[in-house]
């Protein structure tokens, strides 16, 4: 008997969905050296056929897949890269989007269906796809056909996700939970490697900060490193994992979640990322509203206090993390809030203020001169211009709010727990952060798709009628 039910574990495992994920990484790193340039596209057609595999199997399965992949092509790209040479075109970083991309169908036999249920949550992701397109043609008009196809991609492939994930979420919570259980396994190797990181950077991390055009992570020297772990810079690594750690706080109680906190914590603190410490810290204090999260907010917030005095005090690190800390409260003297308040009066007194956008054809922030791009406001104005920008904004708090609803609508620690992380999106990373491309985009629609499950709003009985033909 005991045989039969280990076997059986093993072919469950053989067969997961986020099993071809792995594998892929683990094959990338230790061939992608020797297969050179072919690697890349290799690892791109590796990552469409691990996205529908997964999808095949279930939406919990890919939404794991799709954290680990996000969470380590980077490192994997960086590894390859320093045995076959930098690319400028990143196109290694295309794959994550490709796996994303592959419930798309499910998507159009949900549009084939003759009779639908209505949807209305999905109003505001399809505004902001009409808006991606605007920006897409105005890019080229600009005859920068490149720019506009990698920022149509970039912007909308989370949305698409988003779409085709809420056609599969149910408010039973079993999608955050495969979300909290992927960073169960991502959180302490990227805590880990991000401690490593900030002590000594390894040499593809070197290789990278020399050649990449990102002014954010620090210098390629130990202790002076802003700890970007296996991601693509410390914004990325810091709301990854600030989301990871809400999420094992308050859904993966015991000492098990706790031992993979610990380092995340401190890779945090490592990142140097404000806006990350003030979303976790939001986020605790969100949850102590609400009955279901109290006691554990409580303990965690607690714990948060401990560690982070702890790591001031008796680590090697003390010192920046202070001196960091010390900034949160320097008001006008803070450099990095009166830069971002200079890019609005950049943005007023160009010559058109940026009427119409510029669509996807930025200036990279890496050539001497050009203006940084923080913050969704920023974003929005400069990719859409004023009129469509003021519309892409509406429709992105429209989504957060009624992600950060979740937490009435679901009273449970899922719910709550994603209240908590759609709040920390809207009152700090939106104004601080681009959260509409790239990884921090993913995280921002999973969690909306999940917050607001479609058998919410459709009539009893529907929704298994209608999911079981897409």
């Amino acid at each position: 008997m005991n045989q039969g039910r280990l076997t059986a574990r093993l072919l469950d495992l053989l067969f997961a969905g986020w099993l071809p994920a792995v594998l892929l990484l683990l094959v990338t790193i230790a061939i992608g050296p020797v297969l050179g340039s072919l690697s890349r596209p290799l690892f791109v057609v590796g990552c469409a056929a691990a996205g529908w595999y997964a999808w095949r199997q279930s939406a919990g399965a890919h939404v794991q897949g799709a954290i680990l992949l996000f969470a380590f092509a980077p490192f994997v790209r960086r590894f390859v890269d320093v045995s076959v040479g930098f690319d400028q075109q990143s196109i290694m970083l295309i794959g994550p989007l490709l796996y994303i991309l592959m419930p798309l169908p499910s998507i159009w036999t949900w549009l084939s269906l003759t009779e639908r249920p209505r949807n209305p949550w999905m109003i505001a992701p399809i505004v902001i796809l009409f808006c991606i397109t605007y920006a897409a043609v105005a890019s080229m008009l600009q005859n920068d056909w490149f720019n506009a196809a990698n920022g149509a991609l970039k912007w909308s492939a989370p949305v698409l996700y988003a779409i085709a994930l809420q056609l599969r979420a149910k408010a039973d919570g079993e999608l955050v939970n495969a979300m909290a259980g992927a960073f169960f396994v991502v959180l302490p190797i990227t805590g880990l490697y991000g401690i490593w990181q900030y002590v000594d950077p390894p040499a593809w991390d070197r290789f990278w900060m020399n050649y990449a055009s990102i002014t954010s992570a620090g210098y390629p020297l130990p202790y002076m490193v802003r700890v970007f772990s296996t991601m693509n810079g410390p914004a990325t690594y810091g709301t990854f994992t600030a989301t990871g750690l809400l999420l094992l706080g308050f859904t993966r109680p015991g000492w098990q979640s706790l031992l993979a906190m610990g380092p995340a914590a401190l890779g945090l603190l490592l990142s140097l990322y404000r806006a990350g410490w003030l979303g976790l810290a939001l986020g605790v204090m969100f949850c102590m509203v609400f009955a279901a999260t109290r006691v554990r907010a409580v303990t965690t917030g607690i714990g948060i206090a401990i560690s982070a005095t702890c790591a001031v005090l008796f680590t090697p690190f003390g010192d920046a993390i202070f001196t960091r800390l010390q900034s949160l409260g320097s008001g006008s003297e803070d450099g990095s809030g009166a830069e971002r308040l200079e890019e609005f009066v950049t943005l007023w007194n160009a010559p058109d203020s940026y009427l119409w956008g510029v669509g996807f054809t930025f200036t990279d922030v890496g050539v001497a001169g050009s203006m940084p791009i923080d913050g969704q406001i920023i974003a929005s104005w400069v990719t859409f211009g004023i009129p469509v920008g003021m519309v892409c904004l509406a429709a992105y708090l429209w989504v957060a709010l009624w992600s950060v609803s979740a937490a009435w609508r679901m009273p449970t620690r899922e719910g709550v727990v994603l209240g908590a992380i759609a709040l920390g999106g809207v009152l700090i990373h939106m104004p601080l952060t681009a959260i509409s491309s790239g990884e921090i985009s993913v995280l921002f629609w999973m969690v909306f798709a999940m917050a607001c499950p479609w058998d919410q709003d459709v009539r009893a009985g529907e929704p298994a009628h209608v999911l079981q033909q897409a």
